[in-house]
């Protein structure tokens, strides 16, 4: 019997107000408050309401035999608390229903597992509470910022815990291989890993509107065909996207949500298939051999590595910037300069900084306050270079606060405040 594991991403990161070389040691809030509520609702009206609705009715409908899996990311949860709480309690209802697994990942889906394994643990801890505190889940699954994955850090995810980690399924990593069933990271006997089948996966995140694609248009039936044919000689179909699919990226118009209303009747027409969350796939299927990935893949762009973040000399630089601050950071004890310091490691603020105009052009737009990626740059640096200052002046606050000498009386009795 094959399974259908259905996962999605749900992110939108804080976005950085318009910060310039003047506003430096004057202007110390970064945030773009009213251009996040203002994307936060349009996502929610057109992607996150409807399609938790939808899912919530699948799962009604079939009698609890949709299944369906979220990684939810702190920043995003964070914001619908404070904005949308009526999405956040959408996200509550599914997860009464028993039918829903939500996924750990970083909470400020940052890429600190690249930069500093510390920080990495620290934050997936702070998710894996969240999680727990709002959906009564405590996390077997894990998924990283952006699918990012090598061997490092399956050995870092096993030794936290968990039970199976999620990534792309690369042909580069694959070659002959299929991503239709399950793996063991290189070298770890106690973590399954499940892929991307990205070919499947995309024909609904990117492709579904695309009118030059040669299968458009994309009908239940045509998908429910093809997913049958893959699930004859695999285990799992892994059908991995962003949320924002429905509605946001694909719009209502398109008739994303009626195919996606439709589509788990076509497939369970036919006996054999059935939908399954990431831990109930592991639970029913054994990993077939072991996969060895000795560098970094992700899911973004054609090349699945990391240049989507780090591929350029902005990039690299604005990375480095924010975490040299980590000793200082930590060493202030300071909640909210640790706070900030954690959103400014978003991933998102990077991948504003990318310069690949090509192929992948107009997925690197998407939602981007920027008008190039030097832009990006600029405005990111003159907030490091505020947020560094600030850490110096607790620095020395701290630093007066320590070596000044209590004033007392020469019996011995403190004189500071007394009147004499």
């Amino acid at each position: 019997m094959a399974s259908i594991c259905f996962y999605f991403q749900v992110h939108q990161p804080l976005r950085l107000r318009h910060y310039s070389y003047f506003q430096i040691d004057h202007v110390h809030d970064y945030w773009d408050t009213d251009q996040n509520r203002r994307i936060l609702d349009k996502v929610s009206e057109k992607c996150y309401l409807p399609a938790n609705k939808v899912m919530l009715d699948l799962i009604k409908k079939h009698d609890r035999a949709f299944r369906i899996a979220y990684s939810i990311s702190g920043t995003i949860l964070d914001q619908m608390e404070k904005y949308r709480p009526d999405v956040l309690d959408s996200f509550r209802q599914l997860a009464d229903t028993g039918c829903v697994e939500f996924l750990n990942e970083t909470y400020y889906h940052s890429l600190a597992c690249i930069f500093s394994p510390e920080e990495f643990k620290k934050q997936v801890l702070l998710h894996q509470d969240r999680i727990q505190a709002l959906f009564g889940q405590r996390g077997e699954t894990f998924r990283n910022t952006e699918f990012i994955y090598n061997n490092d850090l399956a050995a870092c995810v096993e030794q936290m815990g968990y039970k199976t980690i999620l990534t792309e399924g690369a042909d580069k990593v694959l070659d002959w291989r299929s991503p239709n069933f399950i793996y063991r990271p290189s070298g770890h006997d106690n973590l399954c890993l499940l892929l991307k089948n990205y070919r499947l996966s995309d024909d609904i995140a990117f492709r579904f509107s695309d009118r030059n694609w040669p299968e458009y248009p994309l009908n239940v039936e045509k998908y429910a065909h093809w997913i049958h044919r893959a699930g004859e000689s695999g285990q799992v179909i892994n059908l991995f996207m962003d949320y924002e699919t429905f509605g946001e990226h694909q719009w209502r118009e398109t008739g994303i949500f009626d195919f996606i209303k439709r589509l788990p009747e076509e497939i369970l027409k036919q006996e054999g298939f059935k939908f399954q969350t990431p831990q109930e796939v592991v639970k029913d299927h054994a990993p077939v051999a072991s996969l060895d990935v000795p560098f970094f893949i992700s899911w973004a762009d054609v090349e699945r590595d990391l240049t989507a973040w780090l591929g350029n000399a902005l990039q690299r630089d604005a990375s480095r910037a924010i975490y040299e601050l980590e000793e200082e950071v930590l060493q202030s004890e300071d909640e909210d300069l640790i706070q900030i310091w954690r959103l400014l490691q978003t991933s998102d603020h990077f991948y504003y900084m990318c310069n690949k105009w090509f192929s992948d052009g107009d997925v690197h737009k998407y939602f981007n306050p920027y008008p190039s990626p030097y832009d990006a740059y600029i405005n990111y640096m003159n907030i490091i270079d505020d947020f560094s200052r600030q850490l110096a002046k607790k620095r020395l606050i701290d630093e007066e606060h320590v070596n000044t000498p209590t004033r007392s009386s020469t019996n011995g009795t403190e004189s500071a405040g007394l009147s004499i």
